[in-house]
C-alpha cells in the first residue's frame, strides 16, 4: 500500500515491539492495536496508535434504541410523501403499459375467439370420426360379417387408440386428458394464428406480467400496514329483540335456581321459549382456547 502511494519506497516492513516481522495479511485494526516499528528503505519510525476506548455493550444498546428512533422519526416524516410519489410513478408506468398493451389486446381477443372456435370444431370432427368408425365396425359385425371375425379386428382399433395416446404422452409429455388436449390445441391455433397477423405473443406477455407486478406494487402501497393506519374496530356482536328476551327469561329461571324454585319457573315456560333458550346458549357458547 506504500509503495502505491509513493514510488521511492523500495522497502517497507513493519514489525512489533520484540522485532518480529509483521504479516501483510494482518488488519490494519489489528495492528493500530499495539505499538510497532515502521521500516521504510533504511529509515525506522516509532508508531504509537492513539487509545481507542472500547464500547460497552449498554452503550451498543443505547445507540441501537437511537437509531431505531431516529429511523421512526424519519419513516413517520417521509414515509407518507415516498408512498405518494412511489404510488403517482407506478399509475403513470401502469397508464404507459395500458396504453401499448390496448391494441396487443384486441388483437389477442380477436385471435383467441378464431383459436376456440377452431378448439371445438376439431373437438366435434373427433366426435363424428368416432360416430364414422362405430358405424363401419356395427356395419361389419351385423351385416357383413360376424361377430367371431370382427372381434380381433375391434381388440386391435382398441389397442391401437391406447397406443396412440401412449405416443401422444411420449411426444408433448403431457397426460391423454381430453380437457388439456383442447386447450393446447387452441393455443397451437393461437401461435399460429399470431404469427400470421403481425402479434408477438412474447411483447404481449411481457407487458402483461409487468402490469400486474405494478398493481400487486400498487395494493401493497395501500396496504393499511404499510400506510401505519390502526386496525378497524372489533365490532360488538349485536341480538335481536327476541334474543334480548330470551336472555331476560335465561336470568329470571338463574334467579329462581338459585332460589330452589326452578321446576317451578321451567313449567311456566312454553317448549318453543324453551328451545328458544337453548339456540341462545348455543349462540352464545364460545370454546375455550
Amino acid at each position: 500500500m506504500l509503495r502505491s502511494e509513493d514510488r521511492g519506497i523500495d522497502r517497507a516492513t513493519v514489525l512489533n515491539d520484540s522485532g518480529v516481522r509483521i504479516a501483510a495479511a494482518c488488519s490494519i485494526e489489528t495492528l493500530m492495536g499495539e505499538n510497532f516499528w515502521l521500516l521504510i528503505n533504511d529509515k525506522k519510525y516509532y508508531v504509537q496508535p492513539p487509545i481507542r476506548e472500547k464500547i460497552t455493550s449498554e452503550e451498543l444498546t443505547r445507540l441501537g434504541d437511537v437509531r431505531a428512533l431516529v429511523a421512526q422519526l424519519y419513516e413517520a416524516l417521509n414515509v407518507g410523501e415516498y408512498q405518494l410519489s412511489k404510488e403517482r410513478e407506478l399509475q403513470g408506468r401502469l397508464e404507459k403499459l395500458n396504453e401499448q398493451i390496448g391494441p396487443l389486446e384486441r388483437k389477442s381477443r380477436e385471435l383467441n375467439q378464431k383459436a376456440l372456435r377452431k378448439a371445438n370444431y376439431m373437438t366435434w370432427l373427433g366426435l363424428g370420426l368416432m360416430s364414422v368408425q362405430f358405424g363401419v365396425l356395427a356395419r361389419l359385425t351385423w351385416w357383413e360379417y360376424s361377430w367371431d371375425i370382427m372381434e380381433p379386428v375391434t381388440y386391435f382399433v382398441t389397442y391401437g387408440t391406447g397406443m396412440m395416446a401412449y405416443a401422444y404422452f411420449a411426444i408433448t409429455k403431457q397426460d391423454y386428458i381430453l380437457p388439456d388436449i383442447k386447450d393446447r390445441q387452441q393455443l397451437i391455433a393461437l401461435h399460429k394464428s399470431a404469427k400470421k397477423n403481425g402479434l408477438d405473443i412474447n411483447q404481449y406477455n411481457k407487458l402483461k406480467r409487468e402490469i400486474a407486478e405494478i398493481e400487486n406494487d400498487i395494493r401493497r402501497l395501500r396496504d393499511p400496514l404499510c400506510l401505519h393506519l390502526p386496525a378497524p374496530p372489533v365490532k360488538a356482536p349485536t341480538y335481536s329483540a327476541t334474543e334480548i328476551s330470551t336472555a331476560k327469561k335465561i336470568k329470571d329461571f338463574i334467579t329462581e335456581a338459585t332460589s330452589g324454585d326452578a321446576a317451578g319457573f321451567a313449567s311456566k315456560l312454553k317448549s318453543s321459549e324453551l328451545l328458544k333458550i337453548s339456540n341462545f346458549l348455543q349462540k352464545i357458547k364460545t370454546p375455550k382456547k
